[in-house]
């Protein structure tokens, strides 16, 4: 059989993925066609024309995607800051709109030497391990519960550290436990989250409800179950001056500031907007009182 250009298949892929209401098939079809080749998508003008062979693995995986399983399991990577790390099934895909956290979390240590910097809620590791990759003078400790999380979180990790980036401390433990980290109280630098906030009931894409871990996506009727345990831990947890962001829901702009403000150790605090203009975070400052 002879070789057929690249662009046919990427354009037949294109048109199932809109068909099958992905929100962003062009995308996605040129994602999983450069996975597929093993290149860059930015290089898949340089391939003009491809095997039929290649074309029948990119058509299965677009067949997978129309069924809405995650672009991220496909190719088996998801991205923040600088670091690549393995996802699947078992633990949160990590969504572009967390890099806006993680470059605040960034700027708020440049001037810090050697900070020490917690994630809750870890997952996959991905905050954590983007934080010790961007300095690697950080301590950095990432905290869940979940079993399968911290078994993706560790493999995560282990690359990582194969790749030259500084070890980070994995920890099992529950955000909602009073006493979580109890000997770093007073000594960090800073405090990411990315929790689960998704008020129960709310309708998700697919993509979300048949393949995130629901335990980490909802959390409780109005989403601020975990929330309001990682506010009172990274009051306790930061030292005076240091930082605290949480990513939240886009329903919860007033109530998670609202719940930063009601902790007298706590001031400066500020919402910010993801890129489509929606609230997605919330960060605080620790008094020096």
């Amino acid at each position: 059989m002879s070789r057929q250009p690249l662009r046919l298949a990427i354009l037949a892929a294109e048109r199932a993925l809109t068909e099958a209401g992905v929100d962003s098939p062009r995308v996605d079809a040129e994602l999983l066609a450069a996975h597929v080749l093993g290149v860059e998508r930015g290089k898949l003008p340089m391939v003009p024309l491809v095997d039929p062979p290649v074309v029948v693995a990119i058509g299965a995986l677009v067949a997978r995607r129309a069924r809405r399983e995650p672009l991220q399991h496909l190719t088996g990577s998801a991205y923040l800051g600088a670091v690549e790390v393995a996802v699947g099934p078992g633990v949160f895909v990590p969504r572009p709109e967390t890099e806006l956290l993680f470059a605040w979390g960034l700027a708020t240590l440049t001037d810090v030497r050697a900070p020490v910097v917690v994630d809750l809620c870890t997952g996959s590791g991905v905050l954590a391990l983007a934080v010790a990759n961007a300095r690697p003078d950080a301590v950095v400790h990432a905290v869940d519960l979940d079993v399968s999380a911290l078994a993706w979180a560790r493999r995560n990790a282990e690359t990582r550290v194969a790749a030259g980036d500084t070890p980070i401390r994995l920890h099992s433990g529950d955000v909602t436990a009073p006493g979580l980290l109890a000997d770093l109280e007073g000594r960090v630098d800073l405090v990411l989250c990315n929790p689960p906030y998704v008020p129960e009931g709310t309708p998700v894409p697919p993509e979300v409800a048949d393949h995130d871990p629901p335990h980490a996506v909802f959390a409780g009727a109005d989403g601020l179950t975990v929330i309001r345990s990682v506010v009172a831990t990274a009051a306790r947890l930061l030292r005076p001056g240091a930082a605290v962001a949480i990513e939240h829901d886009d329903t919860h702009g007033e109530a998670v500031p609202a719940l930063l403000a009601a902790r007298r150790v706590l001031s400066d605090v500020e919402d910010h907007l993801d890129l489509a203009g929606r609230p997605r975070f919330a960060t605080a400052r620790r008094t020096s009182a």
